[in-house]
């Protein structure tokens, strides 16, 4: 299971991914708990990975802000990536493609599961 959140060029915070999750919000807030809310992280909660990084590419939203994208991963996926560059390095590929092609769209994209 994978939650992203992120945010666009103009387009505010979003749950691109919810992992079928029915509240993506509870499951992101109890995977960050005890990780400073400010830094990129990769951080362990009980079986949940957490990671928090700056855009690969280092977009930055219309105000300027560097755009930081959150996963939340649990089950099988989880257990692999030890440090932060292993986790960008284990997920993002997967999703690269299709940030590139909503982060600068004028309205939100719908949630993709």
């Amino acid at each position: 299971m994978i939650i992203w959140s992120t945010r666009g060029k103009v387009w505010g915070h979003r749950f691109l991914l919810t992992g079928g999750s029915p509240d993506p919000l509870i499951e992101r807030d109890r995977a960050f708990e005890g990780a400073d809310p400010e830094a990129e992280v990769c951080h362990r909660h009980g079986p949940t990975l957490a990671l928090r990084f700056i855009d690969p590419e280092n977009r930055k939203d219309a105000a300027g802000r560097p755009i930081l994208h959150e996963l939340v991963v649990s089950g099988p996926e989880s257990k692999g990536p030890m440090s932060l560059e292993e986790g960008i390095a284990a997920f993002w590929p997967a999703l690269a493609d299709e940030y590139s092609r909503v982060w600068d769209l004028q309205a939100p994209p719908h949630t993709m599961g």
